[in-house]
């Protein structure tokens, strides 16, 4: 898989822009120039939304009334083109054909994304680490976000009445029907993330080998209110129900749902250590990394095709050791890469340098 040129048009700080890239590819500049802005640019055509958590609006430049995004890439040996385009909504087409929806992208184009966030995806609460779950299962599994919107839905509706209970008590009849719905989606959502992670875990454990030379061992487990481990999704379904019953009274005097996928956590450990609690910020940030080159590796083993890898902004946040392990790990593999310095990263690695500044290339 690779993309061989873009253009931008009013996307962020980028007015114009038009690029072909190569193999390895160095964006550089200074802070706030729009290094990130390209590569958030690229991710959009995996389907998803955009890695740094804001709306589709906001991408839109500022003082213009829309965005629009081309790209030509390969894919097993097919050349293709894809649009996106941002007004009221965005919107996608592949090849000149319109797509009911953009997430559809994500079907021929997959990338990782490797960012500052994730350094903290350990040591910081269980948000970050259900998202990475949820974002690697949104390329792998055509249905999953809608699945994952469902649920959401669910949850909604369900929190709007544990708040209107304490006003009308007569309304917690009514609650057995969204723990029905949140159980079903629930399970589906549960019983594919603890597939995924039963998946990733040798990759994972591959890589944090290497990292640590053998001489630590990784170990992942998603933790909810009961083992998920070797159930079916129907099994989860029932005692998704029965948690879902048995924390009733607490989730109605909290006025909140305190039990299901929205609140599990992805337990790191490290030699059967929590890595939270007692990892160092190195072996914390190996974790990240066995994770995600784990994430890159199982989805080009699934879909036969070598994703996209975007790195930004973490290189120089890593010792010479991890940087070196990174690019050996991905050879072969197309690359951008954006920091301060081109420097740090050319030392390692031949590539093509783009320095950008407000915008725009220079």
């Amino acid at each position: 898989m690779k993309v061989n040129s873009i253009e931008i048009e009013n996307f962020r700080n980028i007015e114009k822009l038009n690029l072909e890239f190569s193999d390895v590819n160095i964006i550089y500049g200074e802070n706030a120039q729009g290094k990130t802005n390209l590569i958030e640019a690229i991710y959009l055509f995996t389907g998803a939304k955009s890695f740094r958590g804001v709306r589709d609006k906001e991408l839109i430049q500022f003082g213009k009334d829309f965005s629009k995004i081309k790209i030509e890439f390969e894919n097993q040996n097919r050349l293709q083109n894809a649009e996106i385009s941002i007004k009221n909504k965005r919107t996608a087409s592949l090849n000149g054909v319109n797509k009911k929806s953009p997430a559809q992208l994500g079907e021929e184009l997959k990338a990782v994304i490797f960012s500052p966030v994730h350094l903290s995806m350990v040591k910081d609460g269980p948000l970050e680490r259900r998202r990475f779950i949820d974002n690697a299962l949104c390329q792998l599994k055509v249905n999953y976000r809608n699945l994952v919107k469902e649920y959401s839905r669910c949850l909604v509706q369900r929190n709007m009445l544990l708040k209107d209970i304490p006003k009308n008590p007569s309304l917690e009849d009514m609650i057995y029907i969204w723990d029905k719905n949140l159980a079903v989606s629930g399970a589906k959502i549960i019983y594919q993330r603890q597939k995924y992670i039963e998946a990733l875990l040798p990759y994972a454990q591959d890589v944090f080998d290497g990292i640590s030379k053998g001489r630590e061992m990784l170990d992942l487990k998603l933790k909810g209110p009961f083992d998920y481990e070797g159930l079916s999704v129907n099994d989860i379904q029932k005692n998704l129900m029965f948690a879902l019953d048995n924390n009733r009274g607490n989730d109605i005097i909290n006025r909140i749902t305190n039990v299901g996928p929205h609140r599990d956590d992805l337990d790191i450990m490290i030699n059967s250590k929590s890595a939270r609690s007692f990892g160092s910020q190195g072996q914390q940030r190996s974790c990240v990394l066995a994770l995600k080159l784990a994430e890159a590796s199982l989805l080009k083993e699934m879909t036969e095709n070598k994703p996209l890898a975007l790195f930004d902004d973490v290189m120089s946040e890593l010792d010479i050791s991890r940087q070196d392990y990174i690019l050996n790990h991905i050879k072969d593999w197309q690359i951008f890469i954006t920091c301060c310095d081109a420097n740090t990263v050319l030392r390692l690695k031949e590539g093509k340098t783009f320095h950008i500044e407000n915008g725009e290339i220079i």
